[in-house]
């Protein structure tokens, strides 16, 4: 492919599009968002269809398109994208289900294309350097906390209630997505989930992970968060006690703050997916979807007071 814009189209015109999205897309001159897909929301100057396809048949010259709609209904989609030759941007989590995606996977290789899972949280700006110090030293034991509000950050967001939304897993795969880079491979050994009486999809959840040298990871997911959020992930190590806080966007050792720059996860995302557009290659990490497969597959239900926005 040419140094050219990449032409994009984007489909689940939602919060997340509006609040990251279309912002990273404005400041990129790698691509030129051509055409949007949704059954509700818009993308003002430029045409809007009520389909992918749609969209695929009335804007041929597209080259890629980003799946921004819930997870349920992303399989469909991108194979209606990958079928049409198109280079797929996958929001996270890539799919409802593991084997979906690795369908999507031979599906992208078969029709010469790119495919891409867009761990966001991975880019987070200290990521790479709490990656960079646990590979340094021994670590003895890690936890992840992550606990936010759902009423302030997925108002009215019916989906992530419903089978396959995920629930709590929803922001906690972010969490996964940052464990599974810093951390060695790791297992579930045990997982209880919450789930109110009201909702199909859990509220909480408490899991301990193993890793394949015996290293204890505990993680604790709550969406009944008021006040302060937690993002965080802990490791007592060697060489200190390791806090990396706000989604991955702060790294302290000892207490002392050794990495901390402002959030651009999404700019990187779409620097990322340009550049495996352009090599012809595909970058899809199934491991933390991997991971909240096992915790649902594993994990004893209890069940809670019914939860209302």
């Amino acid at each position: 492919m040419s140094s050219n814009p990449i032409k994009l189209g984007i489909v689940g015109v939602g919060k997340i599009v509006r609040d990251q999205h279309l912002p990273a897309l404005a400041k990129d001159q790698d691509y030129r968002l051509v055409a949007a897909a949704s059954r509700h929301g818009k993308v003002e100057d430029i045409p809007n269809f009520p389909t992918i396809e749609a969209m695929l048949d009335a804007t041929p010259e597209l080259e890629a398109v980003s799946l921004c709609m819930p997870p349920q209904f992303r399989y469909d989609a991108a194979r209606t994208a990958l079928a049409a030759k198109k280079h797929v941007f996958l929001e996270k989590p890539p799919g409802a289900t593991v084997s979906e995606v690795e369908d999507l996977k031979a599906l992208a290789v078969a029709n010469g294309v790119c495919l891409f899972a867009s761990w966001h949280s991975r880019y987070a700006p200290a990521v790479e350097a709490a990656r960079t110090f646990l590979s340094s030293t021994t670590i003895r034991s890690a936890a992840i906390n992550w606990k936010e509000d759902v009423r302030r950050w997925h108002p009215n967001q019916e989906w992530i209630w419903a089978p396959g939304g995920f629930g709590v897993f929803d922001p906690g795969i972010n969490a996964l997505s940052i464990a599974t880079q810093i951390l060695p491979p790791m297992f579930i050994s045990s997982a209880e989930l919450d789930f109110p009486e009201n909702r199909a999809a859990p509220i909480a959840a408490h899991i301990v992970f193993r890793t394949s040298n015996g290293l204890p990871v505990t993680m604790e997911l709550d969406w009944r968060q008021t006040g302060p959020q937690s993002w965080d992930i802990l490791a007592d190590t060697e060489a200190g006690s390791m806090v990396l806080s706000g989604g991955g966007s702060k790294l302290a050792i000892d207490g002392r703050v050794v990495h901390e720059e402002p959030e651009a996860e999404y700019p990187m995302l779409y620097k990322r997916f340009a550049e495996i557009v352009r090599a012809g290659v595909s970058d899809v990490d199934l491991a933390p979807l991997q991971h909240v497969a096992d915790a649902f597959m594993l994990g004893k239900r209890n069940v809670v007071e019914a939860f209302f926005d």
